[in-house]
């Protein structure tokens, strides 16, 4: 995804979100109608549906606001049409290309029907819904005032780099994106993160404070989202909440592993003594 934003985390989002798409495209294994798009000076380009999904086969597809080009999606990424202004060309977004452009179409009434149909599906969808949010984050603080505060939204964590700490306030939901981590319940190692997982979210949900540390065990690139904001996301998407679920009893079944693991050894070393 192309936009004017020129830093580290907008790049590796991008290509992030190319790599999501191509994955999710993969599991849903679903048939696409190929269309071409012409030059589109204004308005959509021919052929535009707001329930389908369009996936840039060759060009590029160009978001306009208000004849402004917000961000400009490239091979690989999928668009996902904005209808909320679709019925008022003042605050519509248009879609078209400046070149010329090849596409695949999808229904999306049938792709959602094959994504919530399948939990690996679901998983990659709600991961490529974040990281949707986390490009969108970065387009809106870029067009802001310079003195609006600065939008969180991605970090690096080198090994023994501190995530999440233990006791504090939960703010933010967060997403693997690549590397390692180690769960820990009052320094003891409870468990691990890795590339994909969904983290953090237990406590945001419930408004309470951190149960657990996350310490990176490599390098890690994290993708952080504002709580109120993901908990808007899940209430628009509510198929993805199948997903967290999943993740959380995951999470919950390794948890219960540890804790019958620390009694056996206790259980160990007092027959022992």
């Amino acid at each position: 995804m192309l936009v004017n934003v020129d830093t580290q985390d907008v790049s590796a989002l991008s290509q992030q979100f190319a790599k999501l798409v191509g994955a999710l495209l993969e599991v849903v294994n679903m048939s696409a109608l190929p269309i071409e798009v012409d030059f589109t000076p204004e308005e959509n380009f021919r052929g535009f549906d707001a329930d389908q999904f369009y996936v840039v086969q060759q060009g590029t597809i160009a978001a306009r606001y208000q004849a402004k080009t917000i961000y400009t999606l490239q091979v690989g990424e999928i668009l996902m049409p904005d209808i909320a202004g679709s019925m008022d060309k003042k605050i519509a977004v248009f879609y078209g290309s400046d070149t010329g452009a090849q596409l695949h179409c999808y229904s999306a009434l049938e792709f959602m029907q094959r994504v919530f149909d399948e939990p690996a599906a679901i998983r990659l969808w709600t991961r490529l819904l974040i990281t949707y949010a986390g490009l969108m984050l970065r387009i809106t603080a870029a067009s802001s005032e310079r003195d609006a505060p600065a939008t969180l939204g991605f970090d690096i964590y080198e090994p023994g780099d501190v995530i999440i700490r233990q006791g504090d306030r939960a703010d933010h939901v967060y997403n693997m994106g690549s590397g390692v981590a180690e769960l820990l319940v009052d320094g003891v190692n409870v468990g691990g993160i890795g590339e994909g997982e969904i983290f953090g979210v237990m406590a945001a949900l419930t408004h309470g404070d951190r149960s657990a540390s996350v310490r990176a065990k490599t390098r890690c690139a994290v993708v952080k989202v504002p709580k109120d904001q993901f908990i808007g996301l899940i209430k628009n998407h509510p198929g993805s909440v199948q997903a967290l679920l999943m993740d959380m009893a995951n999470t919950i079944a390794n948890l219960n592993e540890q804790l019958v693991g620390l009694q056996g050894n206790r259980h160990e070393h007092h027959k022992g003594s």
